[in-house]
């Protein structure tokens, strides 16, 4: 196949390079020919690393690079140009100009595809005299590596363009999501369930962005914190896409922005790209590092009754911990509640248990060696220290959990992170705006979690995280929280999440 790229960026490049290595002649061109000849340059560069490397023959990448075509003209003729991919800056007139002077030059049978990341792909089609030759094709960067595409049919895409874009992308060595054309596409929308939920956490002086990024990676799993994540990507990207997202879905609760993003982006504090974000960067930039261990770790603990309270019993007692047994806590030992979508505030008005000395612990099996212990406003700080030294513990030979204090919330940190990463996924399946299936890839493969956010609901299950929403849901009041339909019907009739489900249509 014959394929021009407009736009010699970085991601016009990357694509460049993707199309070459996989055997298709890419005609390479921009307004600029100088940002041409550096694109070529780079992707050259990219080609004798990977031969260096071993990751590929040195045949191959020369192959490649006498594959790709550098244009001085964008809108030169192409009568053998059979696809065009449009990689320019997001700005809709910009796009649409483009198009219209390859409509002019190309024949009509090439088919048209934008790489646009936050625009209409409906809204781009339609400043063209053929809408339906135009689709979206979603790469994400570094293109070689990001080994995902969302292909997006516009409103008036004709219907066979979506099946040859993915069998194109796929038998190029990458993996096609097929997403309906709405604000932030599937993994932009997706990945809104963590940085918002986030935000909120931090808004509430739950714990600070480095205790968050901790219990993210250790106790969830996640390879990056979400405020480390904002600061990879730029804190103004970042925003402007949560602000675009809830905007473009009429401002629904559960991609509701925070607060605080606003000054902290007119601020310049965007993290990696200017040395400060929620953390500082560069040379001799201070390492968030958490509190030593200091409390009495022989003091007696009694576990209350809940989610998980079994379970932590025998850990504790392996550990060599004075586990009370009993109804009731002695007078000196220190109390654990498991809370499950629920405060520990609650626990101690609704048990009566001694408020100074109680304190919350999230059941969620860790994915690492930390613990998390929820503190009340009413909590005696040299319990606590004692406490967290209890929770510490682990049997012999094994390492020492680590033990993060937090802010008494409903559900704690890593249940509220993890209900809203499945609820946001979830509201897309909801809508139909993807199968589950893709939403499981996309946000695997372009978004690095350990599992698709339906699949890790059903690690949970269906009607336990519905326990969780429901808990969530009554103890804050807020909509943010609320179980989708999604869930609740999946629950209630022993479905999987990533159950699709039969539809009215099957039915016919």
């Amino acid at each position: 196949m014959r394929i021009r790229i407009v736009g010699a960026g970085a991601m016009g490049r990357g694509i460049a390079q993707w199309a070459a290595v996989a055997g298709h002649t890419v005609e390479l061109c921009d307004v600029r020919t100088e940002a041409v000849t550096a694109a070529v340059d780079f992707v050259r560069s990219m080609l004798e690393r990977a031969v260096q490397k071993g990751r590929m023959p040195s045949g191959d990448a020369a192959a490649a690079l006498e594959r790709l075509v550098p244009l001085d003209d964008p809108w030169a003729p192409g009568p053998e140009v059979e696809l065009v991919i449009e990689a320019v800056r997001e700005d809709l007139d910009t796009k649409a100009e483009v198009f219209g002077k390859l409509a002019e030059a190309l024949p009509d049978s090439a088919v048209f595809a934008t790489n646009t990341s936050s625009l209409s792909v409906t809204r781009i089609a339609a400043s063209l005299q053929d809408p339906g030759r135009l689709a979206g094709l979603h790469f994400f960067n570094p293109v070689p590596l990001m080994k995902i595409v969302e292909v997006v049919p516009g409103a008036a895409t004709r219907p066979e363009i979506p099946p040859a874009l993915t069998a194109l992308v796929e038998s190029c060595g990458h993996r096609a999501v097929t997403v309906a054309d709405t604000p932030g596409f599937l993994v932009n929308h997706a990945g809104r369930g963590l940085v918002t939920e986030a935000l909120a956490l931090l808004e509430e002086s739950v714990a600070d962005p480095a205790g968050i990024d901790r219990i993210a990676r250790d106790v969830l799993g996640l390879r990056m914190g979400p405020f480390e994540l904002m600061d990879l990507t730029g804190l103004d990207v970042t925003a402007a896409v949560i602000d675009s997202i809830w905007q473009g879905f009429r401002h629904e609760d559960r991609l509701r922005p925070s607060y605080l993003t606003p000054n902290r982006v007119t601020a310049g504090l965007h993290g990696r790209k200017t040395g400060q974000g929620w953390f500082t960067y560069g040379p001799g930039a201070p390492v968030a590092e958490e509190p030593p261990v200091t409390g009495d770790a022989g003091r007696p603990v009694f576990v209350a009754d809940g989610e998980g309270a079994a379970g932590l019993r025998s850990a504790l007692g392996a550990a060599g911990a004075t586990v009370e047994s009993g109804s009731d806590p002695s007078g000196d030992a220190v109390v654990l509640v498991p809370v499950w979508g629920t405060t520990v505030a609650a626990a101690v008005a609704s048990l009566g248990l001694p408020a100074a000395r109680t304190f919350g612990v999230d059941p969620l099996p860790p994915a690492g060696s930390r613990r998390v212990l929820a503190v009340t406003p009413a909590a005696d700080p040299s319990a606590a220290r004692d406490a967290r030294a209890v929770l510490a513990r682990a049997a012999e030979g094994k390492e020492a959990y680590a033990v993060s204090v937090v802010r008494d919330t409903a559900g704690s940190v890593a249940q509220r992170l993890l209900a809203s990463v499945v609820s946001v996924a979830a509201s897309i399946a909801e809508r139909s705006l993807a199968t589950p299936a893709d939403i499981d890839l996309a946000v695997t493969t372009g978004l690095g979690y350990p599992t698709g956010p339906l699949a890790w609901g059903d690690r949970i299950g269906a009607a336990r995280l519905l326990d969780l929403q429901s808990a969530l849901h009554r103890a804050t009041g807020d909509p943010r929280h609320r179980p989708t339909r999604w869930l609740a019907e999946r629950a209630q009739l022993g479905l999987p999440l990533t159950d699709p489900g039969t539809s009215p249509e099957d039915c016919a």
